[in-house]
């Protein structure tokens, strides 16, 4: 009996340990630097639609964008953008100027309720090119529902 109660014992600590660590994934993170290669710089200013959707640059902006998606944004929505119900299905995401809309606004400004972040503003850590890179990726991924 005390060798079962025993085993039952371990296993709940260790299911408790798993569970602490699955919490703690969605603490801080660190955001991994990306290297943007020879995609075309993009300067300070935002801008409000992908511009390596239709460019010299898209295949190498896919790439860079896949990479740069794992990285930094599967910990959350999922490996390949196919999300495990934490956060938005980005493949969902709309196609075109009303998608980009709706990334700009997340990537730059994050996403906050009730004081808890669910979104942090990436734009904070990594490069305009480097995020547009993600939307391409997105893009190039993208399902309907």
């Amino acid at each position: 009996m005390t060798t079962v109660k025993n085993a039952w014992m371990s296993a709940m600590f260790m299911a408790g340990l798993m569970s602490a660590g699955a919490v703690m994934a969605h603490g801080n993170v660190t955001p991994t630097a990306v290297n943007t290669g020879n995609l075309e710089k993009l300067g300070e200013e935002w801008r409000t639609e992908n511009p390596y959707r239709n460019s010299k640059d898209h295949d190498e902006a896919v790439t860079i964008g896949a990479s740069a998606y794992n990285q930094n944004c599967a910990a959350c929505h999922g490996l390949e953008a196919k999300s495990g119900g934490i956060a938005p299905d980005l493949r969902m995401l709309d196609e075109g100027v009303s998608g980009d809309e709706w990334f700009v606004e997340r990537v730059r400004h994050g996403s906050v309720r009730d004081g808890r972040v669910y979104m942090p503003k990436m734009a904070d850590y990594l490069s305009q090119e480097a995020l547009w890179a993600v939307r391409t990726y997105l893009d190039s991924v993208h399902v309907s529902e």
